[in-house]
């Protein structure tokens, strides 16, 4: 059983910038089995979609159009924590985000399902 917890989440004006951090516990097998960690955020009213996502195989990362080239997506193995660097935040990235892990996977092009453990989320709000 793997446990994530988000951090980092808060209030910006737009233009600003925000670290998230999602610390991951509670697997022996968590750093030595082929995992993908993604990113995604859920504003009310609307469904939760992906938002960046790295493949621990080869470190290649997976960005959504609507973030690429102010997000970056990044993770510390040996202190099991993924992160989240969002620069030049609009108001349209006002949401709940939240961390999950994909185990077992061998890549990152895998449906929701795939992404078995979730955290708790962290609030994002950009006021314009």
């Amino acid at each position: 059983q793997v446990q994530l917890v988000e951090s980092g989440g808060g209030s910006v004006q737009a233009g600003g910038s925000l670290r998230l951090s999602c610390a991951a516990s509670g697997s022996s097998g968590y750093s030595s089995s082929s995992y993908c960690m993604g990113w995604f955020r859920q504003a009310p009213g609307k469904e939760r979609e992906g938002v960046a996502s790295i493949y621990n195989g080869d470190g290649s990362t997976f960005y959504a159009g609507s973030v690429k080239g102010r997000f970056t997506i990044s993770q510390d193995n040996a202190k099991n924590t993924l992160y989240l660097q969002m620069s030049s935040l609009k108001a349209d990235d006002t949401a709940m985000y939240y961390c999950a892990a994909a185990p077992g996977v061998s890549g990152c092009r895998v449906p929701l399902l795939a992404y078995q453990y979730w955290g708790q989320g962290t609030q994002v709000t950009v006021s314009s």
